[in-house]
């Protein structure tokens, strides 16, 4: 496990081979949907830092035969050190 990343009630793992999202649903948060996808599976992906008046930044993955998938962590998450460990794991 290289790092996981909480938003509000979802969180993104990424391991050294591949990342999973969890998407926690309903009131009580019992049923999450995880999806879990390798590395060489992202075209292309981008990175949006917080701001001063907005405190979230942004993540989107592209992924081929699925599409676009976007991640919003709270300011507290280091945005930057997700790309990077995107860009080191792509081409494994």
């Amino acid at each position: 496990i290289l790092g996981v990343y909480k938003s509000v009630r979802d969180y993104v793992l990424f391991t050294d081979k591949r990342f999973i999202a969890v998407n926690v649903q309903g009131i009580t948060g019992k049923k999450q949907d995880i999806t879990s996808m390798p590395y060489k599976a992202i075209t292309c992906f981008s990175i949006e830092t917080a701001g001063t008046i907005d405190l979230d930044s942004e993540l989107e993955i592209y992924i081929s035969a699925v599409g676009k998938v976007r991640f919003e962590f709270s300011g507290r998450s280091d945005i930057v050190e997700i790309g990077r460990m995107i860009s080191q794991n792509i081409f494994k």
